[in-house]
This record gives structure tokens, C-alpha cells and sequence, in this order.
């Protein structure tokens, strides 16, 4: 579909939902929850509750500023996605916020298995919180590379960039996630 028939096609489902109609509702969720859910799910790392929350107070957001969106300025998906990236940011600075505050377990040791759960949990925190940290630019090209599995010369295709400047992009952009992620941390691989 052409820039001007997706415009023209969400400005009528916008119009459309903003007069009542329940099944323009449904269009805009059938064509964009698949791209809402893989975004969301790439940027909680695994952090099924986390990813959950955030779909649903995403949607919840977007039915209450519908107003708001406008085609021209990008697509369903692309609003969604937006405002999923600011209410992940938002709910990492709550848990930091939180965390702060909060004391330790006063010297009590956990059992061997939930620690280990505790753990990978903190794990996939810290690699979510570092994906929030990076530049929409490095988050894009990282889940351009990893998550959707396109290869360089795809991406550089679709971004009207050369081969060059996505390895260059990509590399820059691992150097991010690295320092976001935090010194002195082993790096999960499925970044390098």
C-alpha cells in the first residue's frame, strides 16, 4: 500500500471512530496488534507481565487520545509503538524509583530456585531498561537486525541507506546498548 492510500485509508478509520464506529475499532486493532505485540515484546525482553501491561495500557491510551493521531505524521502502528516506548520508559523510572526506596530482604536468603528465577528476571529487567535508554534510531536498527531478522542489506534498502552506514548504525548502536546495559556486565548475546 502506497504512503497516500495508508494515509488516506487511517484518516477515514480515524474519522470513522471518532463518529462511533465500533468496527473501524476493530480494523485499526486487527491490522496493527501484530506490529504492537512483536514491538512490545522486543522491548520488555522477555518480561511476559511487563509486556502484557504494557499492550493493554497502550490501547487503553490510544482509545482515549485517538484525537490525537494523525496519519500523515506516521502510521497506526507507528503511533502505538510510540506510545508503548513512553509508558515503558515511564514504568522503569516507577520500578527505579521504587527500588530505591525499597530495603533489602533484611539478610534473609531466598531458596536456590527462585533466586535463579529473581535473577533472570533481573536480567531481562536490565536488558529492557537498556533498550528504553537507547535513541529511537539504535532501538530501530538493533530490532531491524535481531528482532525482525533482516539482514544489512535489507535494512539499508528499506531505510534508502547504504550497506556502510547500517553496519556503521548497527555498530554504534550495539556500543549503546552495551554502555546502557551497565559497566562491567556480561552482554547477552543475542546483541552481538
Amino acid at each position: 500500500m502506497s504512503p497516500s492510500d495508508r494515509i488516506w485509508r487511517e484518516r477515514g478509520l480515524r474519522g470513522a471512530v471518532l463518529a462511533g464506529d465500533e468496527r473501524a475499532w476493530q480494523v485499526l486493532y486487527e491490522q496493527s496488534f501484530a506490529g504492537l505485540a512483536a514491538y512490545v515484546a522486543w522491548r520488555c525482553a522477555g518480561l511476559r507481565d511487563l509486556e502484557e501491561e504494557i499492550i493493554q495500557e497502550t490501547w487503553l491510551t490510544a482509545v482515549k487520545r485517538i484525537r490525537a493521531f494523525d496519519p500523515e505524521r506516521g502510521s497506526f502502528t507507528q503511533w502505538l509503538r510510540g506510545i508503548a516506548g513512553n509508558l515503558l520508559r515511564n514504568q522503569f523510572r516507577r520500578r527505579q524509583r521504587r527500588a530505591a526506596t525499597t530495603s533489602s530482604l533484611n539478610g534473609q536468603t531466598a531458596l536456590p530456585a527462585v533466586e535463579k528465577t529473581l535473577d533472570q528476571r533481573d536480567l531481562a529487567e536490565q536488558v529492557a531498561r537498556a533498550l528504553v535508554e537507547l535513541p529511537p534510531k539504535y532501538e530501530a536498527a538493533l530490532r531491524a537486525k535481531y528482532l525482525d531478522q533482516q539482514s544489512v542489506a535489507d535494512i539499508a534498502r528499506d531505510w534508502k541507506e547504504t550497506p556502510k552506514a547500517i553496519e556503521s548504525l548497527l555498530t554504534r548502536a550495539r556500543q549503546a546498548f552495551r554502555e546502557a546495559f551497565g559497566p562491567g556486565q556480561d552482554n547477552p548475546k543475542s546483541t552481538k
